[in-house]
């Protein structure tokens, strides 16, 4: 079943791998913190698992520095690539505990056991938790996380990696609500050309500026995603001039937001989506 498109929030309040600066990242208790602080679209990252399953991560292997074994032991930072996602079966990378240690970087965040989840699973809590609670839709921002001289050793190549995930937002009947966003223009020139009915993001933190950037991606995405200290006056002007729309990462002071509103942007993504609820 072909389900209509929907359209985009008038300003698009994104939480950043849910709500990392309030809850381990990209986990569930994270998506449910990020509901609950009326965020209108959820933004994650995946990866692949070595028996093919898509699951949340940020970083291709287990993190020495917001990560622990099984055991609830501390990863050696030398011996963190021994756990690349893509070698491990699923139910091996469940078992590590991606949220008793904390965040260093984040101080107001949350210690609780945590794990890092299929995108299936966050998919079904998501919909059922919005159901529950009779919250809007939400959308789901969901970011390939995959580079050239990686493939095939922390991920599988693009036109793979975007059939997988597909699959899975398929499965689910979720496609008017997905985004997919990247660094990397492979996977959403594969996304553009076997799936053109699909929201794109183009995530770009070089300063080759916007005309070259849309260039080297050969179509115009559905929304432009600089990091925040590159958006301009002029790049949203010339966006919005081609229909596009310019959400910036990753924002997490108030005054940040509240420049970036008023040049015009079309949203915002945050590890603090209570902030938010002050813009």
């Amino acid at each position: 079943m072909r389900l209509p498109a929907a359209t985009m929030p008038v300003f698009d309040a994104q939480g950043h791998r849910g709500a990392r600066g309030l809850l381990p990242e990209n986990t569930l208790p994270a998506m449910r913190a990020a509901l609950d602080l009326g965020v209108t679209t959820l933004e994650m990252d995946a990866h692949i698992s070595k028996d093919g399953q898509v699951l949340l991560s940020h970083d291709p292997y287990m993190n020495p520095d917001h990560e622990l074994l099984p055991d609830g032991l501390e990863i050696i930072a030398a011996d963190a690539k021994s756990y690349v996602l893509y070698d491990m079966n699923y139910a091996d990378i469940r078992a590590f505990d991606v949220g008793s240690r904390g965040n260093s970087q984040f101080p107001e965040q949350q210690r609780m056991p945590a794990y890092k989840p299929l995108l299936s699973e966050v998919i079904d809590s998501t919909q059922a938790y919005i159901r529950r609670r009779q919250l809007p839709q939400v959308f789901y921002n969901i970011e390939t996380k995959s580079k050239p001289d990686t493939d095939n050793k922390y991920h599988p190549e693009p036109e793979a990696f975007v059939d997988r995930l597909m699959e899975v937002i398929q499965e689910k009947n979720i496609l008017p609500w997905v985004i997919i966003q990247s660094f990397d223009v492979r996977t959403l020139q594969v996304l553009h050309q076997k799936y053109p009915q699909v929201k794109t993001a183009l995530l770009v933190s070089n300063n080759e500026g916007f005309g070259q950037n849309v260039r080297k991606l050969g179509f115009t995405p559905t929304i432009y995603s600089p990091a925040h200290h590159l958006t301009t006056p002029d790049l949203v002007k010339a966006a919005h001039q081609q229909g596009i729309s310019v959400i910036p990462w990753t924002v997490n002071d108030l005054d940040d937001m509240r420049r970036l509103k008023q040049m015009g942007v079309d949203g915002i993504i945050s590890d603090f989506p209570n902030l938010f609820r002050e813009l």
